[in-house]
């Protein structure tokens, strides 16, 4: 048995697909173009798969205003802080500051542009 996916609720999976496919270097493997409007994305290096989608049946929970610590999807980056700016200028938000752990780990939380938590991380000792 292997994870095939993770899913959440977003506000518009169309737009933010296309987001994600353009900064954070998803493939959009399959996506509906009526309601739900789900689409799987597979991260391009790593093989991870999640799915959006905006299902009437369930609300989309308001991600703005959630601690970024109860929910978020995280990236391994060589280089916190030039990711940290390229996505900032592609319309992701901060939330606080590059942070150093005394594990040495450098990390970054933003938020992408409908509000959902995205971590950058940069370990000290890889995990994987």
């Amino acid at each position: 048995m292997k994870i095939e996916h993770v899913a959440y609720p977003m506000p518009d999976p169309v737009a933010a697909a296309a987001w994600y496919a353009e900064h954070l270097g998803f493939r959009v493997v399959r996506a509906m173009e009526r309601p739900p409007y789900t689409h799987f994305l597979l991260d391009r290096d790593t093989g991870a798969m999640i799915e959006i989608y905006n299902n009437p049946a369930v609300a989309v929970p308001d991600y703005a205003s959630m601690d970024p610590l109860l929910l978020h999807l995280a990236f391994a980056v060589d280089d916190v802080a030039a990711v940290r700016r390229r996505l900032l200028a592609a319309g992701a938000t901060p939330v606080g500051e590059i942070a150093v752990t005394p594990e040495s780990d450098e990390l970054a939380m933003l938020r992408d542009p409908w509000g959902f938590a995205v971590q950058l991380a940069r370990r000290g000792r890889p995990m994987t």
